[in-house]
């Protein structure tokens, strides 16, 4: 790659799409790269890992497309996950440790610290890294810090960060202490934006927010300060469109807006 920054697609918007049609179809949005769901009614479907994604790989490729990583619907104690991304060629499995209802904050790093513990000998076998991203909401962690905080001490070789700056806009992190905090560990910049949408109505007795998936231009994560940050850092590595907007929108209109904004943000 002669770029310093290059742009893969999560194809989670098109579950529905044989893979040669979705390697067409991601390729006429302008993408030659994607992050691959390899879930329950996707193309490609965990239980069959072992067969699938190797095939899903090849027929992908043949249209043209490569895969920059997965994200895996197995435990990270499945030694199929690991056989069959290194088979395939991939070298990451994106995550994320949801917290349940009521769950206190330290007990749920606690259990996405056993997690990676359980995952670190498969990874370091098959040399292969285990990329948590950060989420708002009743997730762990929410943001630049707890990423930090839930991934210091382990090797960046097999653990790593996949930083959303979003979900890190939506609680309160500005983007440049927000990479300083992962830069160590960064593995891949997950790129949508949203805003807060209130959702009571004005007068009641108190005010309730959800996140509004929107266009890069119009949300609160700054994409040229994003930019700007990671030049700034010499970031060589991909910047994956989460391709997710609140229902009802033209996902494929939208994210081709937004893949040419991001082109003015990252070599404008």
């Amino acid at each position: 790659m002669d770029q310093d920054f290059f742009f893969a697609v999560f194809v989670k918007p098109w579950k529905g799409m044989a893979l040669p049609e979705l390697a067409r179809h991601v390729r006429s949005l302008g993408f030659e790269w994607i992050e691959l769901p390899v879930r329950p009614g996707f193309p490609c479907e965990p239980e069959r890992i072992e067969t699938a994604l190797p095939e899903a790989v090849r027929v992908l490729g043949e249209e043209g497309v490569r895969v920059l990583n997965v994200t895996v619907d197995l435990p990270l104690t499945d030694e199929r996950l690991y056989a069959a991304c290194v088979k395939a060629g991939i070298t990451l499995n994106r995550v994320m440790f949801p917290r349940a209802e009521g769950e206190n904050y330290w007990a749920a790093e606690d259990r996405a610290r056993k997690s990676l513990d359980e995952a670190l000998p498969f990874c370091e076998r098959y040399r292969f890294k285990i990329g948590v991203q950060n989420h708002s909401g009743s997730f762990v962690p929410v943001n630049a810090m707890g990423l930090h905080h839930l991934l210091e001490g382990y090797d960046p070789r097999w653990v790593g960060a996949v930083w959303d700056p979003a979900h890190n806009a939506l609680q309160g992190e500005d983007p440049e202490p927000a990479l300083d905090m992962v830069s160590p560990r960064l593995a891949i910049v997950n790129l949508k934006n949203a805003c807060w949408q209130r959702t009571d109505m004005p007068g009641g007795e108190w005010a309730e927010w959800q996140p509004y998936w929107c266009a890069g231009r119009d949300g609160l994560a700054s994409w040229p300060r994003v930019a700007a940050k990671l030049k700034q850092m010499a970031y060589k590595g991909p910047v994956c469109f989460s391709a997710e907007y609140s229902t009802g929108q033209d996902v494929n209109r939208l994210l081709a807006a937004d893949l040419a904004f991001a082109r003015e943000c990252f070599y404008g």
